[in-house]
Parts: structure tokens; C-alpha cells; sequence
């Protein structure tokens, strides 16, 4: 896209820094939740037709239009690449139906080595919405994380592309280039080694694609501008999360998920700290544009009493059930019991086996 879209963005405002008791304030409703006992999908889900995927993780919950179960896109990885799936629920606990949504691209392609669904074109970001697909020029949208080799985890360098669906289910290329490289003439050097996974928000006619991006071993994350989701100027003041010294996200602040939460935006990340271990964390902005980051975790790596996250608690996809008046918070946990999809929640939930 021209110099035009990017001289456009002027007029979204200039956000400021937010002090560390707004920080606290903004933050406060999203901690201290309850921990559930067990992953709701596990490291081996069996996947009829791609058993050998295993490893789920990049969970992202979602709904159909007139259709009130809930859908779950997730990845698995089998030795060579990503695939990603799709189960689906009734009550955010108990998943089932595993299907292929979006497997390996053509040889030679830059999506060859897998495919990372999850950022997805919803009718509303308010944070208590439903996670309701919107349909965009008649198909459902999302932009997806590619690889372009098979053969390991996360080849580099990685892209990122635009998929559609008609059914919301089974998903396919929008276009047949990338939306986002590493030889895009407007590459920054924080991110001239790997991209990453995107996150999708509209607001006020305006797409914004938060994504990290990898300069070496250090991950930060970075905003990009559309306005027909197949064209896309980087923003210039990338990256808009950055490494902390010493702090929770000295290494990486990737894998923005970002929501209207009243009068501000909340922004849910992970950090990895100088000692490799990931934890959930949050930022927050007035203008989408200028973000602050929260230096406390909001779930740190081995929170989980059973051990089930001791490694990475990351990678989060938030839900709000209005009949319950409760959040599920989906991440990917790593732990004790391999990699798989944990769970917290804003109020406590039955425990597995025990009576409703």
C-alpha cells in the first residue's frame, strides 16, 4: 500500500503512557481466576485421519451466526509442520468433532510448512461480545501464520496470509501471496528474521494486524494497516510492544490478542524471561496505536497447582459466557502433561466427574 494509507494514520491520535496505578486499575479484573484441574483438549487428541498431529496449542474460540455452539480452531504438529483443526462445544469444557480446517500449502509456497489459523474477522471486539465470525463481502475472514518448509518447527523465515471460508469450518487461501515477509521493502529490523502470528481487529472501517516478529532469539510485536484485509503498510512506530530489561518479556512480548474494554483497549501477550519461561501478560492503550505494558504477569509459568503449565502459560483466546457472567481464558499449557489447552476462568467451574 502507498504512502497515502500510511500519512492517514495520522488522525487516529497519539496515545500517552499510562501511569502504573491506571496500569494496576485496567488490570485488576483479569487476575486471580481459577485454575482448571485439567486440559479441556490434550497434547494427543486423535485426530481422525491426522493422528499423528499432536502438541495442540494456539487455541482460538469462536461462534457462527445463528449457531450457538462454540468452535475452537487450534494447531497440531506432526513432525514436519502445522495443520490447523477445528472441534467444537457446548459448555467450553468438553470438545469434540476434531476436523481439518487448514493443512499444508503447495510445494514451493510460502505456506507449504503449515498453516496457523486464529485471527479471525469478528462482528465485535467489546470484550464481553460474542466471538461471532463476521461475514465480510459475502465469506468469513481470517489471516492466518505460515511457514514455507516442511520438515521441522517453525522454519524460517515465516509469513503470514489471508484465508476466507463459506462455512466458517473448512478454510482456504483468500489470495495467493503473503500479506506480510521478511523481503517486504518496509521491513523493520526488530522483525527481519521471522513473522509470526497475526490478531485481527476492525474498528471504525479501519483494519489493524498486531503480530510478533523475531530479530534473532528476541521476539517483539508490531501493528500493520488495511483497509480491504489484502493490503498492508506497517505501522512506524514499530514494534509497539518491546522487550523489557529484566523483566517478564525481556525476550519475547509476542502473540497479541487485543479488545475494546470500555473507555481503553486491552491487549493480552505472552512474555519470556531472560530464564525461558512464559507467562501471560497485558498492556493497555487509549488509541490502539501507543501501548503500556503491565511489568506483573497476569498468570505466570507453573501457576497451575498440578503442574500442568510449569513450562509456558502463553498463547491466550478469551471467551465471555453471558449465562454464567464468566470469562474462559483458553491458553496453551506446557507442562507436566506435555503441551495442550488449559483453562482459567473468572469464577470458579465444576470439577471434572462431579455432579451438576
Amino acid at each position: 500500500m502507498g504512502a497515502g494509507w500510511a500519512a492517514d494514520t495520522a488522525d487516529l491520535g497519539a496515545g500517552a503512557t499510562l501511569d502504573r496505578a491506571t496500569l494496576d486499575q485496567w488490570a485488576a479484573p483479569y487476575r486471580g481466576w481459577h485454575y482448571y484441574p485439567t486440559h479441556v483438549m490434550p497434547a494427543a487428541p486423535n485426530i481422525p485421519g491426522a493422528e499423528a498431529f499432536k502438541n495442540t496449542d494456539v487455541p482460538t474460540v469462536y461462534q457462527l451466526p445463528d449457531d450457538e455452539r462454540w468452535y475452537m480452531s487450534f494447531i497440531g504438529f506432526d513432525g514436519q509442520g502445522y495443520n490447523s483443526f477445528i472441534a467444537e462445544s457446548r459448555d467450553l469444557l468438553h470438545w469434540t468433532h476434531y476436523r481439518r480446517a487448514l493443512g499444508f500449502g503447495p510445494p514451493g509456497e510460502f505456506d507449504h510448512g503449515g498453516c496457523v489459523l486464529g485471527a479471525y474477522l469478528y462482528e465485535s471486539y467489546e470484550i464481553k461480545a460474542a466471538r461471532r465470525l463476521k461475514r465480510w463481502n459475502g465469506q468469513f475472514w481470517s489471516l492466518y501464520g505460515a511457514y514455507p518448509r516442511l520438515g521441522g518447527y517453525e522454519l524460517r523465515p515465516g509469513y503470514e496470509g489471508v484465508a476466507c471460508s463459506d462455512d466458517g469450518l473448512v478454510w482456504r487461501r483468500a489470495q495467493d501471496r503473503y500479506i506480510l515477509s521478511v523481503h517486504d521493502p518496509g521491513c523493520g529490523a526488530w522483525e527481519r528474521d521471522c513473522i509470526y502470528q497475526p490478531w485481527l481487529v476492525e474498528d471504525a472501517g479501519r483494519f489493524y494486524n498486531f503480530y510478533n516478529a523475531a530479530r534473532g532469539s528476541i521476539e517483539q510485536s508490531g501493528l500493520a494497516f488495511s483497509t480491504n484485509l489484502l493490503d498492508w503498510a506497517r505501522h512506524d512506530g514499530n514494534p509497539v510492544i518491546r522487550n523489557t530489561p529484566g523483566g517478564f518479556d525481556e525476550r519475547f512480548g509476542s502473540d497479541p490478542k487485543v479488545f475494546r474494554d470500555g473507555d481503553h483497549w486491552t491487549m493480552f501477550y505472552f512474555g519470556v524471561d531472560g530464564k525461558g519461561a512464559a507467562h501471560i501478560m497485558a498492556a493497555f492503550s487509549r488509541d490502539l496505536l501507543t501501548w503500556t505494558q503491565h511489568p506483573e504477569p497476569l498468570y505466570r509459568a507453573g501457576g497451575h497447582p498440578t503442574g500442568l503449565d510449569r513450562t509456558y502459560a502463553h498463547k491466550i483466546s478469551l471467551v465471555y459466557q453471558p449465562a454464567h457472567d464468566t470469562f474462559y481464558l483458553f491458553y496453551c499449557a506446557v507442562g507436566n502433561q506435555g503441551r495442550g489447552i488449559g483453562l482459567l476462568t473468572s469464577k470458579p467451574l465444576p470439577l471434572p466427574g462431579a455432579a451438576e
